[in-house]
């Protein structure tokens, strides 16, 4: 199925106007600041960002993990307030690639007039992380995917494109040592100019060997300035609750090295509303840098997942970009009520398992989707990121169109456990023509927390879930009149997944043979 570019409506991503300051001088900044960046600029999951400037145009993107369509491609004139254009594969995953999509890395070829974006994912065959690349003749797509790169034995993931000096175009990524137990070079080797082929031996430019960094580095984004080639890297534990990334800086007169880490490293650690600060991407805006990466808000932790947060670059006397580490969390979470009546085509925001090709008509009667057994039974699921930590969903359910064998309802999805790669579960409230159910479905179990029957004249059933704290959920049943409650104060954080915060939306159980009708869906943030 292929999705087409779309604008993403205002109540998602109204992001505030700011004043950019002009200037970056040698010294640590004294001028007056201009008004606060609106942060997160991109709300909700939307890890390892990546930023890139094109004409007066900025593009962006972030991870997708195991949620189709792949790499979502964002757009803006002044990278506070983005539009949802298109994804790199809107069509699902490339046919050698399986699951762990990760990092995409955005950039344009000025000469060629071409944008490619790198992206990490898992081989099928393999099984090892790998560095793969595709590209687009325009920022907005179609892309076509050129296949892997670099598959270390460890794993290679988190590519970043620069030239040297002499114009000499590399390819840098990290090795995935860490997963070993072992130290985690970061390399580059020059790529051949249609960046399908690597060209020569790798060069080590540096590795995790300061004490603040732990078992890692990762994450590199290289930027020039003067006569130094300067990188952002991350380091430390990005993606749990015991989390504790944060960002260093390096430079170095040549891209080759030698490398030079700044002895005041780290840059960016946690601050008054961000925690686990790390892994993006810089880029010019006037005679500025911004670096745009990823955090935990403190409120919303992993609940809500890493949203992307853009910081300004400030600079010492002695030449080293460093920050001001003082974001804050200063978006309005009521632009996020969101609305759906199926009646024209798919909302983008919608997202899938990345294993699963859905099958889905939208129109008069609302949306039509079928049903399905798989997903750790869970059926077809149809989510979104979340985006706050107070909030309450509805949808309603047609029960004459929905089929005799089939469930529709809503659910907060995460996983089986908070560990790497736990298989997907969820918590819901589900009906079909003879009741309601509120379940839990944990690694292929289902229990039942609560229960109704409904009259058979009813032609529609009315399903809410509420969510506070980010995991205390109550479930309730429209009776047509009142919301009663089936099951309250259930507690869902066993299930957040590591590294995606959870999402929410839409379930069709059941008979792969009939369809779910979803005749409307609601968003209400109570914050």
């Amino acid at each position: 199925m292929r999705i087409p570019s779309y604008r993403l409506s205002l109540h998602v991503l109204l992001l505030g106007l700011f004043v950019l300051t002009i200037g970056c001088g040698n010294e640590q900044q004294t001028k007056e600041p201009g008004p606060q960046i609106t942060n997160p600029v991109l709300p909700g999951d939307r890890p390892d960002p990546t930023v890139v400037q094109v004409g007066d145009t900025y593009w962006a993107s972030a991870t997708s993990n195991e949620w189709s369509p792949l790499f979502p491609i964002f757009k803006s004139t002044d990278l506070v307030n983005w539009e949802l254009v298109t994804y790199v594969f809107p069509d699902g995953a490339p046919d050698w690639a399986e699951k762990n999509f990760w990092a995409p890395e955005l950039s344009y070829d000025k000469e060629q007039e071409k944008m490619y974006a790198y992206y990490t994912a898992r081989d099928k065959e393999t099984g090892r992380l790998s560095v793969a690349v595709a590209s687009a003749e325009n920022p907005g797509g179609s892309y076509t995917d050129h296949g892997p790169l670099v598959s270390q034995e460890l794993g290679s993931i988190d590519a970043y494109e620069a030239r040297d000096k002499e114009g000499n175009l590399y390819m840098l990524w990290k090795e995935d040592g860490n997963s070993q137990g072992k130290p985690t070079p970061m390399w580059a080797q020059q790529i051949s100019e249609d960046r399908t082929e690597l060209l020569g031996e790798k060069t080590e430019l540096f590795r995790n060997d300061a004490p603040w960094e732990g078992h890692l580095v990762e994450g590199i984004s290289i930027f020039r300035e003067g006569d130094y080639f300067y990188a952002t890297y991350s380091a430390g534990s990005c993606c749990d609750v015991a989390c504790d990334y944060k960002t260093g800086v390096a430079r170095s007169k040549k891209l080759l090295g030698p490398w030079e880490k700044y002895d005041q490293n780290p840059v960016l650690t946690d601050n008054k509303d961000w925690k686990c600060l790390g892994h993006g991407s810089v880029v010019p805006k006037g005679d500025d840098f911004y670096f745009l990466y990823h955090a935990y808000s403190k409120d919303g932790s992993v609940f809500v997942g890493r949203e992307a947060v853009l910081e300004k670059i400030q600079w010492t006397e002695n030449n080293w970009p460093t920050f001001d580490n003082d974001a804050l969390y200063s978006r309005s979470r009521e632009a996020w009520d969101f609305s759906d009546d199926f009646q024209k085509e798919l909302d983008p925001l919608w997202q899938w398992r990345v294993t699963q090709d859905i099958d889905y008509k939208t129109g008069e009667s609302g949306l039509m989707v079928r049903a399905s057994r798989v997903n750790q039974d869970l059926g077809t699921l149809l989510v979104q990121p979340t985006r706050s930590l107070n909030y309450e969903i509805s949808a309603t359910i047609g029960l004459r169109e929905t089929g005799e064998d089939a469930k529709g309802g809503i659910a907060l999805v995460g996983g089986a456990d908070n560990s790497f790669g736990a298989p997907v579960a969820a918590i819901g409230i589900s009906t079909d023509q003879n009741g309601v159910q509120v379940w839990r479905t944990v690694n292929r179990e289902t229990e039942i927390l609560g229960e109704a029957e409904i009259p058979n004249s009813r032609a529609t059933v009315s399903l809410k879930m509420q969510v506070a704290d980010g995991h205390v959920l109550n479930f309730k049943i429209n009776d047509g009149e009142n919301w009663d409650s089936l099951a309250d104060s259930v507690d869902a954080s066993p299930l957040v997944p590591w590294g995606m915060g959870f999402r929410f939306g839409m379930v069709a159980k059941g008979d792969s043979t009939v369809y779910v009708n979803i005749r409307e869906f609601n968003l209400t943030n109570t914050d």
